[in-house]
């Protein structure tokens, strides 16, 4: 595992657990909101997972299962593969309160068996805001290509790259490629004493240019490109989803 991957290790394996608890509830609790309807837990990708039972889904930095469970419920055979431990507790304690089941992968996603998982997925799944956890993309999505069967298809939805830009009235600079050192997610949901103690991830954001070549590069046909507002409907690009096709 590189340095760069070890570091995000290290950070999304710091109290990940405890702060599911916070934001979603227990898995009991978590389990029985997802229970109510698993279609409307995916939000705003539920048209591409309408009829998905026997499919094999791979959900890539699945984090929590909050995504993967619902996969399940539905009638897929879910893979996650995500770096954190304590993520996969959350997400196995969930499956379980949902009587369902997921196959859960603690790796770094460069370091998926491809002599395993080569063309193994019908589809590939990917959203909340992974792709800066990358620095290689064009890498990431040779690997991502590699995993889905010939006419597989991958649903991709990440953090517009133009959100902080428009966010911080241009101070971001939008085409700098320098590997950082930032905040992990949640550490805010935490006491400010506390936080002092949070190590951080390392990231490199793109452009959305980047992200796209890297897609096309791959060898991925585009098939769709939205971009969405704001979470509180804001009048600005907020994230966007990529549907491809192998």
């Amino acid at each position: 595992m590189n340095e760069h991957s070890q570091k995000n290790k290290t950070a999304w394996e710091y109290r990940a657990y405890e702060f599911w608890h916070k934001r979603d509830g227990s898995p009991r609790e978590k389990a029985d909101k997802i229970l109510e309807n698993p279609l409307a837990c995916l939000k705003k990708h539920q048209a591409y997972f309408e009829n998905i039972e026997g499919k094999t889904i791979a959900n890539l930095c699945g984090s929590n299962g909050r995504k993967a469970v619902p996969l399940a419920l539905l009638g897929a055979n879910v893979t996650v593969f995500d770096i954190s431990e304590e993520n996969k507790q959350y997400a196995v304690e969930l499956a379980a309160c949902a009587n369902t089941s997921i196959d859960y992968i603690v790796t770094d996603i460069y370091e998926i068996d491809l002599q395993k998982y080569k063309e193994h997925f019908d589809l590939l799944y990917l959203e909340g805001g992974i792709l800066h956890y990358f620095s290689d993309i064009e890498r990431f999505m040779y690997i991502l290509y590699s995993l889905l069967k010939a006419g597989g298809r991958m649903i991709l939805s990440d953090f517009h790259p133009l959100r902080k830009c428009l966010a911080s009235q241009g101070q971001v600079d939008y085409f700098d490629s320098d590997i950082k050192s930032g905040d992990v997610a949640y550490k805010a949901y935490f006491d400010e004493h506390e936080q002092q103690e949070f190590p951080n991830v390392s990231i490199r954001l793109f452009t959305l240019s980047e992200i796209m070549n890297s897609v096309l590069g791959a060898g991925f046909q585009l098939k769709k490109f939205d971009e969405h507002r704001g979470w509180n409907n804001e009048n600005i690009p907020w994230e966007f989803t990529i549907l491809a096709q192998k």
